[in-house]
């Protein structure tokens, strides 16, 4: 299943597929396109997983077939992130199952986590499989936690189910499975209709520092 939208009014939901959700190349251009359209025709984003997974970040069985771009592909995931840190609409990621590595830093780039209360897991695995974080991926969890938070979670590897997430800072709010969509949409619908020009311009402040480190070439790489 290649991501699809789906709409609660004029909110947008973007489910990356029903597996788990690794960021081939296609699945990078499919999420760009979708991104597209939601740019042009909602008032707010919502991302989810379908299934047991929201995502399983970087696809290593490609990365590992095409050694020779990884510079290339680390820099397109890159790309996505900064695209979703600093989107012109309200964001949330709806975490319904497993987010792991880059799939992790993909949720932390939206504006709000709204996370599966009974099962998955929220991890950074990379001190566990020996990957370091480029630059710019450290700068974006940084950004998005607080000073132990991103000690504990970046230099353990420590899974986190949804209400340790959500005490970590990591998540804002946990949900059960079904509702998990619905909790997301909901904490937009007070901040719909904020200017998409400014709010924009906003976030491309705040993440002024994040942006231009995601830009940098890749020094190491996210699982």
């Amino acid at each position: 299943m290649t991501p699809t939208l789906s709409w609660h009014e004029d909110v947008a939901v973007l489910t990356l597929g029903d597996d788990e959700n690794r960021m081939s190349p296609d699945f990078l251009d499919a999420v760009n396109a979708r991104l597209d359209e939601v740019e042009t025709s909602a008032r707010g984003l919502v991302t989810a997983g379908s299934g047991k997974f929201f995502s399983n970040g970087l696809d290593l069985e490609w990365l590992m077939a095409n050694r020779d771009r990884l510079d290339w592909y680390v820099d397109r995931v890159q790309q996505l992130f900064s695209r979703v840190l600093t989107f012109s609409l309200p964001t949330v990621a709806a975490v319904n199952g497993h987010s792991f590595g880059a799939g992790a830093m993909l949720a932390m780039a939206h504006d709000f986590r709204v996370m599966r209360a009974d099962r998955g897991y929220f991890c950074f695995p990379e001190v566990d499989i020996n990957i370091p974080f480029t630059v710019g991926m450290a700068a974006l969890i940084q950004a998005k936690t607080s000073p132990q938070t991103a000690i504990t979670a970046m230099s353990t590897g420590h899974r986190y189910p949804g209400p340790e997430a959500s005490e970590a800072g990591l998540v804002d709010a946990t949900a059960p499975e079904s509702e998990v969509i619905t909790a997301a949409v909901e904490r937009l619908r007070p901040i719909l209709g904020k200017d998409r020009k400014t709010l924009g311009a906003i976030k491309a402040t705040m993440f002024s520092s994040v942006t231009e480190a995601l830009r940098q070439s890749p020094e190491g790489e996210a699982g």
